[in-house]
């Protein structure tokens, strides 16, 4: 696969989400017009390097973290850079102590055993002064589409999840209890934009997957072969995609509630 076609179908896809576009738009958001010298961006598997490309975009020399090694080659193409591998029982990151300004990290503490082991390390990479922007599914199990998950077998294996989140307050005390201190917070994805994402995730692992995939091994496509392997059904997605982003703008309406995702940003003080 060349770089030139890993370039296309990762950002090709992006551009047809919702969910991480999102994703995007709300860290952006949070960041401002702030600018962040030496930066770190940690994920955990659902990535295929689009976002780090995405994120790289708005400057900063930026250095790669996942915990799956699945998608790891294709990231490493498509940015021309080494992402490192890390391990999901230690947590420990391979940088040295005070290396970054801005630590980003998405939806990756959910997946873990020990995630207060990941929060130590993101004060110990982080300079005095530091940000860390952080953000993992909503924890809520009452919320509709949380139990909709739930009862059609999507659970936290599918997610590959130990939990289902973590609410904000959690989030925060999480953070402080590593010694950073909580700042601004906010969510994303509220009930039609999360709906539908569980009916596209629901027909990709139930119906168009089904005989090729392992259960926590990623609810979407999340390569060239996986994506060929469904090009029709794809295609027509691509077609019906500006209707499902309209039906998504309905979480407009929804401004009072919390959304599926939370975002929490947290400083290393300076002292």
């Amino acid at each position: 696969m060349t770089g030139k076609t890993a370039f296309r179908w990762q950002l090709q896809m992006f551009r047809k989400s919702l969910k991480k576009k999102m994703k995007v738009q709300a860290l952006k958001k949070f960041l401002g017009d702030r600018a962040f010298r030496d930066c770190l961006l940690i994920t955990c598997g659902d990535n295929n390097g689009a976002i780090n490309y995405h994120l790289r975009g708005r400057g900063g020399d930026w250095s790669w973290a996942e915990f799956e090694n699945e998608n790891r080659a294709d990231m490493e193409e498509l940015l021309a850079a080494p992402v490192y591998l890390l391990d999901k029982a230690t947590c420990r990151l391979p940088f040295a102590d005070a290396t970054f300004d801005l630590l980003v990290s998405i939806d990756v503490h959910e997946h873990l055993a020990r995630p207060e082991l990941l929060a130590a390390e993101f004060f110990r990479v982080l300079k005095p002064g530091g940000l860390a922007l952080v953000t993992t599914p909503n924890g809520n199990e009452r919320k509709p589409v949380v139990r909709l998950k739930r009862w059609s077998g999507l659970d936290n294996l599918e997610y590959g999840h130990v939990r289902t989140g973590f609410d904000i307050p959690d989030l925060e005390a999480l953070l402080a209890s590593a010694g950073l201190t909580p700042g601004r917070s906010g969510s994303y994805a509220k009930f039609f934009t999360e709906f539908l994402e569980w009916v596209i995730n629901w027909t990709y692992v139930r119906i168009l997957n089904r005989r090729h995939r392992a259960p926590g091994s990623g609810i979407a496509p999340s390569s060239l072969q996986k994506l060929q392997a469904v090009k029709k059904s794809y295609r027509l997605y691509s077609l019906l995609y500006p209707l499902f982003w309209a039906f998504s703008q309905l979480d407009r309406l929804l401004f009072f509630s919390r959304g599926y995702a939370v975002i929490v940003e947290a400083e290393k003080s300076d002292g």
